[in-house]
């Protein structure tokens, strides 16, 4: 059968095989329009006529077979209603196929530029944390600092303080018993 429609150039061959295929389960008994379209198949390559006398010749030959040209036009839409079931069947299946694929691809991309956008702004409120505790500790390192130094400030002065009285006693001591 593929050589009836099949041979014309440029047409996808899974596709055509998939046709040729329906029309052949579906191939009514007797002989119509599939019979006749062979014939005029066999006529064109064998005898190389004009279209107008291929026809006229192959429904000659199909009506000593019983074929009527309103059976010829019924089974011819016959087949026209097998092919376009055929495409509706398989836009159906395309369509699952985009939902599938490329929908929910699509919705799965929505969603993570969603995710990055909350992820964004997470990190954007972490900054500010961090920018807030970094403050912080640099506020608590000059309280450190100024605080020690404080600290070691009064620890001199004590410290000064401490043996400068303790000096005044050492001396005291001294001129106790030198003078005592």
């Amino acid at each position: 059968m593929k050589n009836i429609f099949g041979s014309h150039h440029g047409l996808d061959e899974k596709s055509v095989e998939f046709l040729l295929n329906a029309l052949e389960k579906n191939n009514l008994p007797g002989f119509d329009y599939l019979e006749f379209k062979q014939s005029l198949v066999v006529l064109n390559e064998q005898m190389d006529l004009d279209e107008a006398s291929a026809f006229k010749s192959a429904f000659a030959t199909a009506s000593v077979l019983g074929l009527t040209k309103e059976k010829l036009l019924k089974t011819a839409d016959h087949y026209k209603t097998i092919l376009l079931n055929e495409k509706a069947q398989f836009d159906a299946a395309l369509q699952k196929q985009v939902d599938q694929r490329i929908t929910g691809k699509q919705q799965e991309v929505a969603r993570l530029r969603k995710q990055i956008e909350e992820y964004r702004k997470a990190i954007a409120d972490l900054e500010k944390k961090i920018a807030a505790a970094e403050d912080t500790i640099g506020k608590a390192d000059d309280e450190i600092a100024a605080t020690r130094e404080k600290i070691e400030h009064t620890r001199d002065a004590f410290e000064r303080t401490l043996t400068s009285i303790l000096n005044q006693i050492q001396l005291d001591m001294e001129s106790i018993h030198k003078y005592l």
